[in-house]
């Protein structure tokens, strides 16, 4: 049975959104359809916008309750709440052993507009539009998703605090706990001071990482880094980073953490490393494109340049732990949080492209 749904429509990279009835395909075996509750904002939101077919419907760190399961779904009951998280294909070798975050087929999973065999989920006036961004396209009071996307969390959670764990916090959490493996007494540098850059600090401060050396060119947001656990905030405006570092780490930093995407930033990370010291990123600068870069000091220190995907995390296990930080008062990720109704999203991705508000939530109720 179709469903009508209020999505979230873009029609032109950074423009508005406009919410429009939308209409929402059949389930297939393997998927649920949720009623979405709450969304948050993510700035891959942002970075797709130059990528995508439009018109599109985004979001990709939903929450909500199940109203419907496909006849193959065995885990996920009709009534449950579920946070929603990434694609995977169920298929491929890293996924048959349990390792979905570096999925053969992630980046079509996840980007690639519909569902992986090309059948698209929402339809616009009849037709068809770009879609299961990460096989969930949570800006919509509706959304269809894959039974192992989602994970089934305590009832007593609001979904503003379910909804941004799905990606940009599970990502900078699990880069530090789950990849880079920080321990304690580990020197950690983490370059850029938004969700994720904080959402690092906090795993770091929580496994021991000393220093932790907070890096961004927002003062209040290198502030809320000092509150979160930073041992020391530098701010990228003053420039000479790597120096700054190696006067707190005489011989450089066992690891650091891009997250900003910016060039200079990329830099520093790799110039502030000890030998064989280790440089985690999650972006990339000049997304998509090419830009002028060389290997010689990661081949001088002996160090690794490793890309990270979701933070090596399987959402089933991993944010339940998560939440159980939170709960304990050790990963205070609810400081981040800005709530908006779903009609003010445009003012949600205004305040976010600014950097006047962290990590924005959209209620739809």
């Amino acid at each position: 049975m179709t469903t009508t749904a209020t999505a979230a429509v873009l029609h032109e990279p950074h423009g508005q959104f406009t919410l429009e009835q939308v209409t929402l395909d059949d389930l297939k075996p393997d998927e649920i359809l949720v009623r979405i509750e709450a969304s948050g904002i993510c700035h891959t939101d942002i970075l797709v916008q130059d990528m995508f077919q439009l018109p599109a419907v985004l979001g990709h760190e939903g929450t909500g309750i199940v109203e419907q399961v496909g006849s193959a779904v065995s885990r996920i009951k009709v009534g449950e709440r579920v946070t929603i998280s990434y694609g995977s294909c169920n298929n491929c070798p890293n996924c048959l052993q349990e390792l979905p975050y570096i999925c053969d087929n992630s980046v079509q999973c996840n980007f690639g507009g519909s569902r992986l065999d090309g059948t698209h989920t929402i339809r616009l006036a009849g037709e068809p539009v770009t879609a299961a961004f990460f096989q969930q396209s949570s800006f919509a009071t509706h959304a269809i998703t894959l039974e192992r996307n989602v994970v089934s969390i305590d009832q007593g959670i609001s979904a503003q605090m379910l909804a941004p764990l799905g990606c940009g916090i599970m990502t900078g959490a699990g880069s530090i706990l789950n990849t880079l493996k920080v321990g304690a007494k580990d020197s950690l540098v983490v370059f850029g001071a938004g969700t994720v850059g904080l959402s690092a600090i906090m795993a770091g401060r929580m496994v021991g990482a000393t220093p932790l050396i907070a890096v961004d060119i927002n003062a209040s947001r290198l502030d809320l880094a000092l509150e979160l656990g930073a041992t020391h905030a530098f701010n990228a405006g003053e420039g000479e980073i790597p120096e700054r570092v190696r006067e707190i780490c005489p011989r450089g930093a066992k690891f650091s953490f891009e997250t900003s995407g910016v060039e200079q930033a990329l830099n520093d990370a790799i110039m502030c490393l000890a030998m064989a010291g280790h440089c985690g990123m999650v972006t990339a600068p000049h997304y998509g494109e090419k830009y002028p870069f060389s290997p010689s000091e990661i081949f001088f220190r002996a160090a690794n340049l490793q890309g990270v995907f979701l933070g090596s995390a399987v959402p089933q296990t991993f944010l339940p732990q998560l939440v159980g930080f939170q709960r304990e008062g050790k990963f205070p990720y609810e400081r981040l949080i800005k709530t908006y109704h779903f009609t003010d999203i445009n003012q949600a991705f205004k305040d976010t492209e600014s950097g006047d508000v962290i990590k924005p939530v959209l209620l739809m109720d």
